[in-house]
């Protein structure tokens, strides 16, 4: 198969690599050449700075890796062409061409996984196994944190100058950090936003906003609070839900799940594998992808789930009527 990326940043240069890993060496790069990483592995790779150009090369799939608000300019060409997507989240920073781009898939033929890569967290994947078994009973409340510091992500560039930071390119805490959104969807279902704080509070030079605080309501009367911020340190990433017969917790700094049954007094532990990292993530989201594209699995995150987390995503910052 032939695989185009288009945008060289960190997460495209992970995407590369990860192709590599799995043995696929039929690559081509589009880019602006605005990225900030160095090109050394890059060499040899054929790289196109039009995008018209860069299709020509008839690839099987495209990987969309640029900046959130530039994702359905690469997105729809691609499949028009027939192309099959592996659209990174959010799937841009506005419903104004989604529409547009489901039009184009139908008349293209081809597949899209939306890259909630979390959807691949070995934990997250037993928090769900448990849900699924009413481990906890009847989930009752539950408490997402995730925050980290912004300037820390990216060292070797500005951070001033990334897509998180720049609201003309799609960035802000809520956008950039939207994986909750869409976990608590797969777990839950379909929520209801209560009350949302969006804001600026930190002195971190961004004209976006740092900090959001949500209230929103599940099925079955579930209570859930979400907070997001772009200073925490250090980062803090985890997930407590509180049910009628005990608590279970995730974090991901571990990657452990606890699950604290009201009549025991001792949690069960269950530990990622002992060979699991970060990548791991990426590298089983990415085989997921080659299977999707060689008609073995349907997508694990649909266009359809994209959707629904961007329209989340934009009733918390006032831009959609919740």
């Amino acid at each position: 198969m032939r695989f185009l990326i288009a945008g060289y940043g960190s997460i495209g240069r992970r995407h590369l690599r990860n192709l590599l890993a799995l043995g696929e060496h039929d690559i081509v790069l589009y880019r602006t050449r605005r990225s900030t990483l160095p090109e050394d592995e890059i060499f040899g790779v054929p790289v196109e700075t039009d995008l018209s150009a860069a299709l020509a090369h008839q690839p099987d799939a495209v990987i969309v890796a640029n900046p959130t608000a530039l994702h359905l300019d690469i997105a729809i060409p691609a499949a028009r062409a027939g192309c099959h997507l592996f659209l990174e989240k959010p799937i841009s920073h506005s419903l104004a061409r989604v529409e547009e781009l489901s039009e184009a898939l139908k008349a293209g033929g081809g597949k899209v996984l939306v890259g909630f890569q979390f959807r691949f967290h070995p934990g997250l994947r037993q928090v769900k196994n448990l849900l699924k078994e009413s481990a906890l009973g009847q989930p009752l409340s539950l408490r997402c944190e995730w925050g980290e510091y912004l300037p820390g992500w990216h060292p070797w560039e500005d951070y001033r100058q990334s897509y998180s930071a720049r609201g003309d390119l799609g960035g802000g805490v809520v956008l950039t950090l939207c994986h909750p959104l869409d976990y608590l969807r797969w777990f839950f279902g379909e929520g209801e936003l209560l009350h949302s704080f969006v804001g600026k509070l930190s002195n971190l030079e961004i004209e976006v906003e740092d900090v959001a605080e949500v209230l929103m309501r599940f099925p079955g009367n579930l209570l859930a609070s979400v907070h997001l911020d772009y200073f925490r340190r250090p980062p803090v990433h985890r997930l407590e839900i509180t049910g009628s017969n005990g608590l279970l917790t995730w974090d991901n700094a571990d990657g452990a799940v606890r699950l604290y049954r009201a009549n025991a007094n001792e949690p069960e532990v269950f530990l990622p594998p002992q060979d699991f990292e970060r990548n791991t993530m990426f590298l089983d989201e990415m085989r997921h992808f080659l299977d999707v594209v060689n008609g073995r699995e349907e997508p694990a995150c649909t266009l359809e789930d994209g959707i629904r987390a961007l329209e989340l995503a934009l009733q918390i910052l006032g831009r959609l009527p919740a």
